[in-house]
Parts: C-alpha cells; structure tokens; sequence
C-alpha cells in the first residue's frame, strides 16, 4: 500500500507544478469540496439489476481546484478574449470513495437453497480507492458572464484521467472462513478460471477514466455550489476483490458518483 501512496504523493507533486506554471501564467484560481455518494458496478451482485445497483453503494468525498483561464489573477483583469478561456476550466482532484459489497438478486434469494446460494450469501467485500487526478471541464455558456453573476445555471461536461490507489477487502462466513480456500466460494467462479486467481484483498494501483455532466449555481460573487453525475471506468477488474472470468463479467469494475460541491474563488 505505501508504494501506491508514494505513486500518489508523485502525481500530486506534478499536477503542483502544473498549477505553479499556471499561475506564473497569471491565470485564476478556484478551490472546493464535494460529498457525494457512489453506485459502484462489479462483479457482485447480477447485471442490470436494481437491487445490486441500489444495495451495493457507498460514500464519496474529494478535494478540488480549479484553474480559471478567463481572468487573470496577476491583474485581477480578464485574459485574453479566447473561446478556449471563456468556455474551459482544468480541473484536479484528490478524492476518496468506499463502498461495502454484497450479492443481490435471484442467485441469493430466499428461495435458493443450494451450497452456492449459501456460498454467495456468506461472501461480502468492500472496495475502497483513492483517486488522483485531473479533467477538462467544458462550459456551453460564458465562463466570464457568469463569473460577473448574468446568469445563475452554468452547466459542464467534463473528461479526464485518475490515478487510483485501491486497498479491496474480502470475507466470507462460509466453511473454515479462508478466502484463499476457493471452496468457500462460489463453486462457478472456480470452474471457469482456469487455475487464475478469481478472490484478492491485495491492494494495488491502476489508472481510470471518467467523464462527468453537472452544473454550477451562482452562490456569490466569489463562491459556487455545484452538482455533477460522473462516470469512471477502471483498468483492473479486482477494485471490489474479485474477478470471476463467468459470461456476464463483460466489463473491469465502474462507478457512477453523484457529487454535491462548494467552490471558492480565490482573489
């Protein structure tokens, strides 16, 4: 896990020094924070399924800064009169997200009596991420007209990158109780898997995408709520612990978060 952590410090140090050379640039700045809650799709649970994707969710929170291209800070003047300043803010992150796992659906109904059906009962997990990261965030109406307070809607479509530290966590209450025992689990997972390891509480790193639509409100002059459904997409399948290689594991892992943020713009 510290090695993940380190990775992190890394990529924080660079995205400083981008928004260090930002400011040498005389553009603005923003800072905020969110709370939001996170619908995570893995391999729990049964595709499609609204009891999985409204069971299987969890809690949000991040740190955000914003470089603003419209205004200068060095002049408190306004920048160049360009589409790309007047429209784009780049956005980084450093965010937290946790979310505990368990299987829903048909496969562990009431009804269902059979040693798998209990196997998936007794198995739960839990994923938890650490994101670092940055997006570019398209604004359709003026950045500079609704920084002055002419309207009070300014809704964003955004896309970036994120690197992710994940720690998963793994249990079951099946048997003698030992996740790396694969007759604790559902005995499916270990048909298919050709010897490969389906079950992992390893911690380890990876990078994601994500892309995101929301909208600011105009609090003050110098303040903003926001509200943003995101969608991020890993580039590991084992974020949750497990990676079972069954027909209906067509996708790595994915979340959609509904953020709620403040924002500060700093004079």
């Amino acid at each position: 896990m510290a090695r993940h952590i380190k990775k992190l410090i890394m990529l924080f140090g660079l995205m400083s020094a981008i928004q260090t050379s930002s400011a040498q640039l005389g553009f603005s700045h923003e800072i905020g924070a969110f709370v939001g809650a996170v619908a995570f799709q893995s391999d729990f649970g049964v595709r499609s399924d609204f009891e999985t994707n409204s069971g299987n969710t969890g809690v949000a929170l991040g740190i955000v800064h914003y470089i603003n291209f419209a205004y200068r800070a060095d002049c408190n003047c306004y920048s160049t009169d360009t589409y790309f300043n007047d429209h784009f803010k780049l956005r980084s992150e450093i965010s937290w997200n946790k979310t505990s796992l368990s299987h829903f659906g048909k496969w562990v109904d009431d009804s269902r009596t059979s040693i798998n059906a209990d196997k998936l009962r007794a198995h739960s997990g839990e994923a938890e991420n650490w994101d670092i990261g940055m997006q570019l965030e398209y604004f359709p109406r003026s950045v500079r007209a609704f920084s002055a307070g002419a309207y009070s809607f300014a809704p964003f479509v955004a896309v970036g990158a994120h690197f992710v530290s994940f720690n998963p966590s793994v249990e079951t209450t099946y048997g003698d109780r030992n996740i790396l025992n694969n007759d604790n689990f559902y005995g499916g997972w270990d048909a298919v898997s050709n010897g490969d390891p389906f079950i992992s509480a390893e911690s380890g790193s990876t990078w994601s995408v994500v892309a995101s639509v929301g909208t600011r409100y105009k609090l003050t002059i110098l303040s903003d709520l926001f509200v943003e459904l995101r969608w991020q997409y890993y580039f590991d399948d084992f974020i949750d612990g497990l990676d079972h290689k069954m027909p209906s594991n067509k996708a790595n892992d994915w979340n959609l978060w509904l953020n709620f943020g403040y924002i500060y713009y700093l004079d």
